[in-house]
C-alpha cells in the first residue's frame, strides 16, 4: 500500500487501511512522522536503509525521496561527507558509505557523481586505519586501542565488501583482508560450546574485562550478536564465490545460526545477555533490537540461499512476537518500537549487572532499522 492510503487512514481514522499497510512501510512512515534525526552517524544510516528497502518493496516515492535526499544532504558538491574527518578512526562513521554506494549505484553508477568522491575518501581511511599487531581495524582509537568489537564488523566490512566488489573486484589482498577481520573474531570470541560469540576482545588484554588468556570479553551481548550475523550476511552478497574464503565465512554463519536457533526463547524473542545461565535471571530480559536483527539475518540469509529454508519457522516465530510485543499503535494512526536497549559498550566492566543496568531506549532506530528490514524480508517471502 502506498504511503498516500497511509495518510488517509490517519486522516478518517479508518482501522481497515490501517490494517492493510505492510508493516514495513508503516514503521518507516512513522519515522517520517516523528521526524528521526538524519545525520552520518550510523543509526541515522541503519534507519536510512531500512526505509529504502520499504520504499523499494512497496514502491512509494515519499519513502524514497526522503532516504535519497537524506544521503545526498550529507554529501556535498565535492563529495565531502558532512563532518568527516579522515583522521578520526571508528568504524562507527564508515557505515553510511552503505547507503551512499546503494544510491549511487541505483543512480546508474555515475562515475562523476559527488557519491564517488565521498565513498573513495571512507575507503581510503582503511588504508591508514589503526589495526591490531594480527591485522584487526580497531574499534575506535584511541579509546579502544587493540580492541575489535563484533559491532564494528557490520559497521565497516559490508562497505569494505560492497566498495571491492564495484571498484577494485580482482583485489585479492583486499578480499582477504575482508576475511580476516571475521577469522580474528572467529578465533577470539567463538564460544566453541554455545556457538555464539561474546562482545569483542583485547588484543592487547588489558582491558578491565578482557579475559587474561583470550583476550575477550566476558558476555555475550544479543545486539553485538546481531550486527555480527548481519555483517555476516551482508559481506557474503558481494564476496567472491570462488574464493575459498566464501565457504569459511559461509560456515561461521551457519556456525552461528545454529546457535541462534537454540537459544530462541519459547516465546519467539532472543534475550538481553545471551550466555549461560543469564537468560532468565533476574534484569535481564527479551531485546527487540537484537530480536530484529537475528530475523532480518535469518530471512535474507534463507532467501540468498546462504541458510536452510527450515529457518524461516525460526524468522516467523520470532516476527510474530516482534508485532505483539515490541510494535505499539499509537493514537494517530502511526506506530512505535520498544524495547530497544539505548547502547552497549565495552568502555564498562563488561559485567552482567552493566548490561542489565542500561535503560530502554523508545522509538531507537538500532531497532527500528532493523525491523523495517526484518518485516521487507517477512513480507517479500510471503508475497512469493
Amino acid at each position: 500500500m502506498h504511503v498516500t492510503t497511509l495518510t488517509l487512514a490517519f486522516l478518517t481514522g479508518l482501522p481497515s487501511a490501517i490494517a492493510a499497510t505492510p508493516y514495513s512501510t508503516w514503521m518507516a512512515s512513522s519515522s517520517l512522522a516523528r521526524k528521526a534525526a538524519v545525520d552520518r552517524r550510523y543509526v541515522s544510516s541503519v534507519l536510512l536503509e531500512g526505509i529504502q528497502k520499504a520504499a523499494i518493496l512497496h514502491p512509494n516515492s515519499t519513502l524514497l525521496t526522503h532516504a535519497s535526499n537524506s544521503i545526498s544532504s550529507l554529501v556535498d558538491s565535492a563529495g565531502t561527507v558532512t563532518g568527516w574527518n579522515p583522521t578520526a578512526y571508528s568504524l562507527d562513521d564508515l557505515r553510511v558509505g552503505n547507503n551512499i554506494l546503494y544510491f549511487w549505484n541505483a543512480g546508474g553508477r555515475n562515475n562523476t557523481s559527488k557519491y564517488v568522491n565521498a565513498v573513495k575518501s571512507l575507503r581510503s581511511q582503511l588504508d591508514h586505519y589503526p589495526r591490531t599487531p594480527t591485522g584487526g581495524f580497531w574499534h575506535r582509537d584511541p579509546v579502544y586501542k587493540n580492541q575489535m568489537w563484533l559491532d564494528g564488523l557490520y559497521m565497516a566490512q559490508p562497505f569494505y565488501a560492497t566498495y571491492t566488489s564495484y571498484f577494485d573486484a580482482s583485489n585479492t589482498t583486499a578480499w582477504n583482508d575482508i576475511a580476516l577481520q571475521f577469522d580474528l573474531i572467529e578465533q577470539h570470541c567463538r564460544n566453541k560450546t554455545s556457538g555464539l560469540l561474546v562482545h569483542g576482545y583485547d588484543e592487547s588484554k588489558t582491558a578491565v574485562w578482557a579475559d587474561s588468556i583470550t583476550g575477550a570479553s566476558p558476555h555475550v551481548w544479543d545486539r553485538a550478536v546481531g550486527w555480527y550475523f548481519m555483517a555476516l550476511v551482508e559481506v557474503l552478497q558481494v564476496y567472491p564465490k570462488e574464493s575459498a574464503n566464501y565457504a569459511k565465512l559461509q560456515g561461521y554463519l551457519k556456525t552461528l545460526a545454529v546457535a541462534l536457533a537454540k537459544t530462541q526463547d519459547t516465546a519467539g524473542g532472543w534475550w538481553l545477555v545471551m550466555d549461560d545461565p543469564y537468560p532468565g535471571k533476574a534484569g535481564n530480559y527479551i531485546e527487540s533490537s537484537g530480536t530484529a536483527m537475528f530475523t532480518y539475518g535469518f530471512l535474507k540469509g534463507v532467501r540468498t540461499g546462504l541458510l536452510d529454508a527450515k529457518y524461516r519457522t525460526t524468522a516467523e516465530k520470532a516476527y510474530k512476537l516482534m508485532l505483539s510485543k515490541f510494535v505499539k499503535t499509537e493514537s494517530d494512526g502511526t506506530i512505535s518500537w520498544q524495547g530497544t536497549v539505548e547502547v552497549g559498550s565495552l568502555n564498562s566492566n563488561g559485567s552482567y549487572e552493566y548490561y542489565i543496568g542500561v535503560p530502554l531506549s523508545p522509538n531507537d532506530g538500532k531497532g527500528v532499522g532493523p525491523f523495517i528490514s526484518a518485516s521487507v524480508e517477512y513480507e517479500t517471502w510471503k508475497e512469493t
